[in-house]
């Protein structure tokens, strides 16, 4: 969420700078937030979580010096070298004091997550209306809706005390993972430099794969496809497309990749990549 806000702050005109603000304000609430997560984390959150590389990569220290570099907004690259510090644990570790903590951030995120939520829609709506330009696809501003909503409805389950059985909701979730998937082949495709000519053809033929892979994992749900079969075919695209992120990424730091794309957002997709084959792997067992 604060990279959304990031991308957001990124992208306004200087005639909208008052939604500049906006953005920056809630980047900073974001950072503030998350930075009281992992002060609580270490020893507690999964192993299987922090070496995921959906936390971070061997690249997001360099991608937010890089952005930071480039756009002069200052990234607290210190959260990430909590992160990068922090153990492992296990669920019955925890206690009394952190579930209370816990609880209290969730409560938090819920209240701040919501706000970010109207406020993309407010975006989104102004520029489909033709009342406000920003270098942000609308597609784009749809997509970190729809991301926000997700994880909101996350977090509101827990604060409810139900388990969240991500099993359970297995079909669902690679629906809606495969459509990310497409969407930022798709924005990668939209943001390299016409003569890419490579990279944009390996772009768009990702963004056609997860196409086909979103519309059979809906097709599933009507039990007309195997799920087993679906998750197979996502597990290998997107380890495929997480090559592709990872390489682009590091190119970007290099500077040997042409593009108005800012680093921060090659780390970003290719750790929401990371994230959603963790889960692919859970379905799969």
């Amino acid at each position: 969420m604060k990279e959304h806000s990031f991308f957001l702050e990124l992208g306004f005109t200087p005639r909208d700078g008052n939604y500049t603000q906006q953005a920056d304000i809630f980047r900073r609430e974001f950072d503030r937030l998350l930075w009281d997560v992992v002060s609580l984390s270490n020893g507690v959150v999964s192993s299987e979580v922090l070496d995921s590389g959906e936390v971070f990569t061997q690249y997001t220290l360099n991608a937010e010096m890089a952005s930071a570099y480039y756009t002069g907004i200052q990234i607290p690259t210190d959260i990430t070298r909590a992160e990068m510090n922090l153990m492992g644990g296990r669920a019955q570790d925890r206690n009394n004091w952190i579930d209370q903590s816990v609880y209290h951030i969730n409560q938090r995120a819920i209240e701040l997550i919501s706000a970010l939520i109207q406020f993309k829609s407010n975006i989104l709506s102004n520029v489909l209306a033709c009342k406000m330009f920003t270098v942000n696809y609308p597609l784009l501003i749809d997509h970190i809706m729809r991301e926000a909503k997700l994880y909101l409805s996350m977090v509101q389950h827990l604060q409810s005390g139900e388990e969240f059985n991500i099993e359970s909701e297995a079909l669902e979730q690679e629906a809606f993972w495969n459509r990310i998937m497409a969407e930022h082949a798709k924005f990668i495709r939209g943001l390299l430099d016409p003569t890419e000519n490579d990279l944009f053809n390996m772009a768009n033929d990702f963004g056609n794969e997860f196409d086909q892979l979103t519309e059979e994992a809906i097709a599933a749900m009507d039990h007309t496809i195997p799920l087993d079969q679906i998750t197979e075919d996502s597990l290998e695209a997107t380890r495929a497309i997480r090559d592709f992120k990872a390489q682009g990424t590091q190119g970007l730091l290099e500077c040997q990749v042409k593009s108005i794309i800012i680093p921060l957002l090659g780390d970003h997709t290719l750790r929401e990549a990371n994230h959603f084959l963790r889960l692919l792997k859970i379905f799969s067992k």
